[in-house]
């Protein structure tokens, strides 16, 4: 348990690093895709927060609901929004946001009302045994749908990136300083979302719980370092806040 504390603590951590790193950006930029993966990067320091204290404190109902939301239901859908302005620009991610702040506020008064089972035993619960079908439906449609938004469209990047080819953004026309340093930091990208989505299959082997805190630590880790990775700046070439764009639209 202490372990599991420690690594979902760490977690916490990065991702808040992670989150005012693309809330500074956003900031000084008003670039949205910096919007949208600070929403998603908060929510997703708030499930291992909720994560951090159930394994220090032991599960409550209250605990599971905001691990569910956060981690299984609202986080990756903002993630994917990102890439959604990124790829098809501004006016689809605008429409794409305006319908995910409507799911996502119905999803949460789903979440925070639904009737729901007793905790019984000190392990990670399982939404299964605990919810009905409309709060796991909302969790199997947010993380399925936006992890394949994030997996194809970083594939398709790093396709465009190894052919040279220029952004898809409307207007776009700067050249790759780096193409492989940018076709590493999609595949970073893509590598730490199917990490966040793989604890079912640590689970066998390492418990939910140990599971759940592993994956979370390896993703938000492998996510930063994609985020670090294009962030870099080359002597002479483009600011880093351009790489990082240019990083996720090839």
């Amino acid at each position: 348990m202490t372990l599991n504390a420690a690594l979902a603590a760490t977690a916490t951590l990065i991702a808040l690093a992670f989150a005012i790193s693309t809330l500074d950006r956003w900031l000084r930029r008003r670039r949205p895709h910096d919007g949208a993966w600070t929403v998603s990067l908060a929510l997703f320091a708030l499930g291992s927060m909720a994560l951090w204290w159930a394994e220090a404190r032991g599960w409550s109902l209250a605990s599971f609901r905001v691990f569910f939301l956060a981690g299984a239901v609202l986080n990756v859908p903002w993630l994917a929004l990102g890439t959604v302005y990124l790829l098809f620009g501004r006016r689809i991610g605008d429409v794409t946001r305006l319908w995910l702040i409507g799911l996502s506020g119905a999803a949460t008064g789903v979440v925070l009302v639904a009737p729901a089972g007793e905790i019984t035993g000190a392990g990670l619960p399982r939404g299964s045994e605990l919810f009905g079908a409309a709060p796991r439906v909302f969790a199997a449609v947010g993380s399925g749908v936006a992890a394949l938004v994030i997996i194809v469209g970083a594939v398709w990047s790093i396709a465009r990136v190894l052919r040279g080819r220029l952004p898809a953004t409307a207007g776009a026309t700067r050249q790759i300083m780096n193409p492989r340093r940018t076709a590493l930091a999609n595949l970073l990208i893509a590598t730490g979302t199917l990490v966040l989505s793989g604890s079912g299959t640590l689970a066998g082997r390492l418990g939910e719980d140990r599971a759940f805190a592993v994956t979370l630590l390896v993703g938000v880790v492998i996510l930063f370092s994609g985020f670090l990775t294009a962030s870099v700046k080359p002597a002479g070439s483009q600011r880093a806040s351009e790489q990082f764009s240019e990083a996720i639209v090839r």
